[in-house]
């Protein structure tokens, strides 16, 4: 079993950085590839970026690259999202996932998730 609290997320203007923080419980985090995912209200939810279980790839949305940094420290069992340049269309919840043993894009293929935390860019 894998707990999942998203931190770091607020207001912010178009333009502007946040870093969400994503902790994980337990000492398999380095066993479970990470995603960020994020859910606008009245869409569905959508891949934001992954990392493998070390850390040695990474892969975004074409929406978020050059722009979205993901990565983790597991010696802290914390997977972090660097977002730069923030858009008002990046307001959403975001949520971070684990999945044991590899990386991907698909949500359903995730294990665990998060309670999200609310990220919204003003105008």
């Amino acid at each position: 079993q894998v707990q999942l609290v998203e931190s770091g997320g607020g207001l912010v203007q178009a333009g502007g950085s946040l870093r969400l923080s994503c902790a994980a419980s337990g000492r398999t985090f380095s066993s479970y590839g990470m995603g960020w995912f994020r859910q606008a209200p009245g869409k569905e939810r959508e891949f934001v970026a992954t990392i493998s279980l070390g850390g040695g790839s990474r892969d975004y949305a074409d929406s978020v690259k050059g722009r979205f940094t993901i990565s983790r420290d597991n010696a802290k069992n914390t997977v972090y999202l660097q977002m730069n340049s923030l858009k008002p269309e990046d307001t959403a919840v975001y949520y971070c996932a684990a999945r044991l043993h590899v990386a991907g894009k698909v949500a359903t293929a995730y294990d665990y998730w998060g309670q999200g935390t609310q990220v919204t860019v003003s105008s």
